[in-house]
């Protein structure tokens, strides 16, 4: 079985222009690639190799046709937080060991602290 070839064969070129259109006609309107890829008459993958080619040519962002609005929030002053008290803590262990910690304390009170080491309150 032989083949012929009904017409010349066609390699047509495209502008930067034409494929950046082309590359960002999709999405508008829900349109897919496939369904932009078959509207120009071409593979689906000709427009994938498209936009990879205008990304590295610094030709076409996915960002490209976002909108952004300004936007002004109050801005909120953080409270100073003071320097909490630290307080030696000391560790009697066993054999007459001591294992002393210097901590941070934030609202633990005097009552508090005898309620942790067992002492009585006055």
């Amino acid at each position: 079985m032989r083949g012929e070839i009904l017409g010349a064969e066609r390699r047509r070129f495209w502008h930067d222009d034409d494929k950046l259109e082309i590359v960002a006609s999709v999405g508008i309107a829900g349109a897919s690639v496939t369904q932009v890829a078959q509207r120009h008459e071409i593979k689906r993958q000709q427009i994938y190799a498209w936009r990879h080619e205008l990304k590295k040519k610094g030709l076409w962002s996915p960002d490209a046709g976002a909108l952004f609005f300004p936007v002004d929030l109050p801005v909120a002053q953080a409270p100073v937080a003071e320097a909490p008290p630290s307080v030696a803590v000391e560790l009697r262990l066993h054999e007459a060991r001591t294992l002393a910690v210097w901590v941070a304390v934030y609202s633990l009170t005097r009552r508090a602290l005898d309620v942790f080491w067992g002492s009585p309150a006055p």
